[in-house]
């Protein structure tokens, strides 16, 4: 969502000033474990699929629920969800406790109210005849044949008339320009200024909603409040204040007025078109309509409640607690309610001013660094990413750190989806495009039973002509455009949680190359996987390590050594990153830990791994010796890389201290296979 809590502040906006005597007329790993025990303080709770996914045994335990549908996915709702809400249950590897948002729960709310049925009648036929008459416009220009060359006017057109359709209608083209499954690339472009451009209401009927929340005037609480508005969006609109007690500025953000019987109403009628529709989306996306509205229904019913944008915010402190790069606003939970929040206000620069940037004095090589990395980090270790993460929502701190505003709109990632993610990765360098495909089923993409045979070579064209350029060259934006002409070609669907991926990683690298042309994403972003894959003690991140480094059952000893290249890369950069020369001293020191890529961790799996193994020893022991050959030198080679980044004594030390659990394990695995053996 669009709302931001920084901006500059122009003397106009300081013309409210309250007085007492005048009132004014808004992880993979142990991390990623606490990180999903944290987050089931939410109303999600990420659990793994155990039977699609090979997350540790302790991790698939520790999640206790006390029903199970038969999926693998257990629910501990009141209400009997249906069967699109249970399907995208499955898809995410989640289970929603408290649910916001069923179908039956928002027929009920609508029509338990007063005048319901006319209420819908009358809106129904307004929504109805508005996009009735649009679509007769473009039938008309089918048929005399200027479909094509009126498209830009056509969007502008659909633009104004969402707009005058009100808030769920302009919600839901926020989300159409995201959707390239359903709607073509010229009209997604003209849908994303719904973003930015809607008006306000109102200041008198936005401090009345803040002074309800309060409960008290508003003049106890802000010596001063703005005049105009920061931002507005679909759903609310922010204001800066300045508290009375502490003299903190603060932002304040307010939801419009009489908005939930609004949305209510509007998705029940969405719903139920929707109903009418399933034949049809179907045959084309593979799925119910019914679930794309369920999707959509679910994401905007948790916008409309405040209380969880505070705790969306919570959480991301909590994740970046020891991140000195990454700046996240705190929140005044005891000034805030379902309809307002108070957040501290984040004095940055927006990244859609680069000059103001390079005026500031930042590194902007730096900046851009920490902000994919940043990204990288929300989408693959802790599983919570931010949704909506446009240039009005990304500002430049000027000690060079990142700041994120507006957590109204975040996606969450199953450690399963997780996964399926660095899987796809792997089988993207492997160029294993059969498994390619097959992930795009397990996320989701299509339904289950597709047959991916025909997605095959169009996979392996689209990726083959992007990745074949190098990394100079690579860019979501030509990828995405030619994966949006697939989508149109096969009965595919994405999933809303992954077009918040998708909008994410292109929203950001359009700021890096806004804010520097030639900045390679890729040259970021590659580093900080091949670090992952090095370092992450998570046993399914070491699975994904040896499929990439053994392929058809041969060793790459060159892509070892490029992942440790890339992954020294990562560890330069960011212990070199001059955010890090200007923030708490504690901090710094966390982060200098890292100024060497740790191997410890990786070379005691390895060590335990070739011991217990027979497999892996087998693969290591021919590694040495193919091709009739000692590969010594290419021992040689990766040591040289690494001799500068581990202490050996050190780590020979803690491998011998292993030792004793590494020979207990062993005798296990023994004990196992001859037990194993005489039953057979």
């Amino acid at each position: 969502m669009e709302l931001c809590t920084a901006c500059i502040w122009t003397s106009a906006q300081w013309s409210h000033t309250l007085t007492p005597n005048r009132r004014a007329s808004y992880h993979g790993s142990t991390r990623s474990i606490s990180s999903v025990s944290q987050r089931g303080r939410r109303s999600t709770l990420c659990i793994t699929n155990a039977a699609s996914t090979s997350a540790p045994a302790s991790y698939q335990s520790t999640t206790q629920l006390p029903r199970t549908n038969g999926s693998g996915i257990k629910s501990i709702s009141g209400d009997k969800p249906s069967s699109a809400l249970e399907q995208l249950d499955i898809e995410r590897g989640v289970c929603i406790p408290f649910r916001k948002y069923t179908p039956e729960m928002v027929r009920k709310k609508v029509l338990d109210s007063r005048g319901s049925i006319l209420s819908l009648a009358s809106r129904g036929a307004e929504i109805i005849w508005k996009l009735g008459f649009y679509w007769s416009s473009l039938v008309y220009d089918f048929l005399v044949g200027r479909d094509e060359e009126i498209v830009p006017y056509r969007a502008r057109q659909l633009r104004n008339l969402l707009c005058d359709l009100g808030p769920s209608f302009i919600k839901a083209g926020q989300v159409l320009a995201n959707r390239p499954d359903i709607i073509r690339e010229d009209y997604m472009n003209e849908l994303c200024i719904l973003q930015d451009d809607v008006p306000s209401f109102p200041n008198q009927v936005a401090f009345a909603i803040i002074e309800e929340e309060l409960g008290q005037p508003l003049e106890r609480v802000f010596s001063k409040i703005s005049s105009q508005t920061i931002a507005a969006a679909s759903l609310g609109q922010v204001y800066r204040a300045t508290l009375r007690e502490t003299g903190e500025d603060v932002a304040i953000k307010v939801q419009r007025p009489g908005i939930e019987p609004i949305i209510y109403r509007d998705l029940f009628l969405f719903r139920t078109l929707a109903s009418f529709l399933n034949g049809i989306s179907l045959q084309k996306l593979g799925c119910n309509a019914e679930l794309i509205v369920d999707e959509f229904g679910e994401k905007l019913l948790e916008e409309l409640d405040y209380t969880l944008e505070a705790r969306n915010i919570e959480d991301f402190l909590e994740n970046f607690k020891d991140d000195p790069t990454v700046k996240i606003p705190r929140v005044y939970k005891q000034l805030s309610g379902s309809r307002a929040l108070v957040m501290e206000w984040i004095d940055g620069i927006r990244c859609t001013d680069p000059q103001a940037i390079k005026e500031a004095g930042i590194d902007v090589e730096g900046f851009l660094t920490v902000g994919v990395s940043a990204a990288l980090r929300q989408l693959l270790e802790f599983g919570l990413f931010h949704g909506d993460p446009h240039p009005g929502n990304i500002f430049a701190m000027r000690d060079g750190r990142i700041a994120y505003v507006d957590f109204g709109n975040v996606a969450v990632l199953s450690q399963q989806n997780k996964q399926i993610l660095i899987d796809a990765v792997v089988h993207a360098v492997n160029e294993d495009y059969a498994e390619m495909a097959n992930d795009f089923t397990r996320l989701g993409f299509l339904a289950r039973g597709t047959d991916v045979s025909p997605i095959i070579p169009a996979l392996e064209a689209i990726w083959q002509n992007s990745a074949g350029k190098g990394l100079a060259d690579f860019n979501f934006r030509s990828v995405t455009g030619k994966f949006n002409q697939l989508v149109y070609n096969y009965p595919i669907r994405i999933p809303e949680r992954f077009s918040l991926v998708i909008r994410s990683l292109l929203t950001q690298e359009g700021i890096c190359f806004t804010l520097k042309p030639d900045f390679k994403f890729l040259e970021v972003a590659y580093p900080y996987v091949a670090k992952r894959l090095l370092t992450d003690p998570n046993p399914a991140l070491r699975e994904r390590l040896i499929q990439v480094l053994f392929k058809d059952g041969a060793f790459q000893w060159k892509r070892l050594e490029n992942l440790i290249v890339l992954a020294k890369e990562n560890v330069s950069k960011m212990s070199s990153n001059p955010a890090l020369k200007k923030n708490s001293l504690q901090a710094v020191r966390s982060q200098q830990l890292q100024s060497k890529l740790d191997l410890t961790e990786t070379i005691k799996d390895g060590a335990r791994m070739f011991l217990i193994d027979a497999g892996i020893r087998r693969q290591l022991i021919l590694a040495f010796t193919e091709d009739s050959k000692l590969h010594v030198e290419e021992l040689v080679d990766v040591y040289r890389l690494v001799e500068d980044q581990i202490d050996m004594p050190s780590v020979a030390l803690e491998v011998l201290q292993d030792l004793p659990s590494v020979a207990r394990d062993f005798m296990l695995s023994w004990s196992d296979s001859i037990l194993s053996d005489r039953q057979y």
